[in-house]
C-alpha cells in the first residue's frame, strides 16, 4: 500500500532524514521506533504532504505522492493522527470529530461513522457537547484517533500515541488500535514505547539519527539484543 524509497528531508540546512526506506502492506500494522528527535514525525509529515522532501519517493497504491499538497493526500485516503494536544480546544468534541470528515465521500457517511467512533470511545459520546479543552490527556488521544477515523482512511498514521499518558490509558489506546486491526485498517505507528508497539505491530523499523538501522518482524525485533538494550530495558 505504501512504499517509501530513499527519502531525504531537511529543516533548512539541517538534515533530518537520510535515505529512509520502508514499506507498509495492506491491513498491516507497521511501527517505526526511535527515541525523541530521530525523525519519526518528520517521516509522517513528508508522507502527509506537510513537509517537502529534498529527494526520494513516496508511493501510495503505486502512485507517487511526494510533494503533493496535504489536502490531496487526505483525499487519497491517508490520514495522520498527530502527536500531542492537537484538538480545536474551544470547539465541542462532536464538532472536532465532524471536522475529520473532510473528504467528500466521508462527509456523506458522517452520521454512520460518528456512531462507529462513539462505539469505540463511549466516553466521547458521553461528553460530545463538552469543549475539547476540558478533556484529559487520554481523552484527547481518543478524540484525535476518532477524528482521524471520521475521514474513513485507507492508511491511518498514528504519531506517538502513548506519549505523556498514564499506563492504564496507554492500555486503552492500544486496545482500540487492536480493534482497528480487526477491521482490516492499515496502520503506520511511530513510537518510543517499543514494547507496546511491537506487541501490536506485524513488522517494525528502528530509526536512529534519521536512518533506518534495523528492520524485521515484530517478534524478531523483540528478541534482538540492540532493541532489548536500547528500548526494552533488558
Amino acid at each position: 500500500m505504501l512504499e517509501v524509497d530513499e527519502l531525504n528531508a531537511s529543516y533548512g540546512v539541517i538534515p533530518a532524514l537520510h535515505g529512509v526506506s520502508f514499506n507498509v502492506r495492506q491491513s498491516e500494522i507497521v511501527t517505526i521506533l526511535g527515541s525523541n528527535g530521530t525523525g519519526k514525525s518528520t517521516i509522517l509529515n513528508v508522507i502527509q504532504g506537510m513537509m517537502q522532501p529534498t529527494s526520494g519517493r513516496v508511493l501510495f497504491r503505486e502512485e507517487a505522492i511526494q510533494g503533493m499538497p496535504s489536502h490531496r493526500v487526505v483525499n487519497r485516503g491517508i490520514v495522520q493522527v498527530p502527536e500531542g494536544m492537537k484538538s480545536f480546544p474551544y470547539m465541542t468534541i462532536k464538532e472536532n470529530l465532524l471536522l475529520g470528515a473532510y473528504r467528500k465521500s466521508s462527509w456523506s457517511k458522517r452520521k454512520q461513522t460518528l456512531e462507529y467512533v462513539y462505539s469505540l470511545f463511549p466516553r466521547l459520546k458521553e461528553r460530545s457537547n463538552m469543549s475539547a479543552r476540558l478533556l484529559s490527556g487520554g481523552e484527547q488521544q481518543m478524540l484525535k484517533i476518532g477524528r482521524g477515523l471520521m475521514a474513513n482512511p485507507m492508511l491511518l498514521m498514528v504519531d506517538e500515541p502513548s506519549i505523556g499518558l498514564a499506563p492504564l490509558i496507554v492500555d486503552s489506546v492500544y486496545e482500540t488500535l487492536g480493534k482497528l486491526r480487526q477491521t482490516g485498517l492499515t496502520i503506520l505507528l511511530t513510537e518510543q514505547n517499543a514494547l507496546r508497539a511491537l506487541q501490536l505491530a506485524d513488522r517494525g523499523y528502528i530509526l536512529q539519527e534519521g536512518r533506518v538501522v534495523l528492520e524485521g518482524r515484530a517478534g524478531d525485533l523483540m528478541k534482538n539484543d540492540l532493541v532489548k538494550k536500547a528500548y526494552l530495558g533488558r
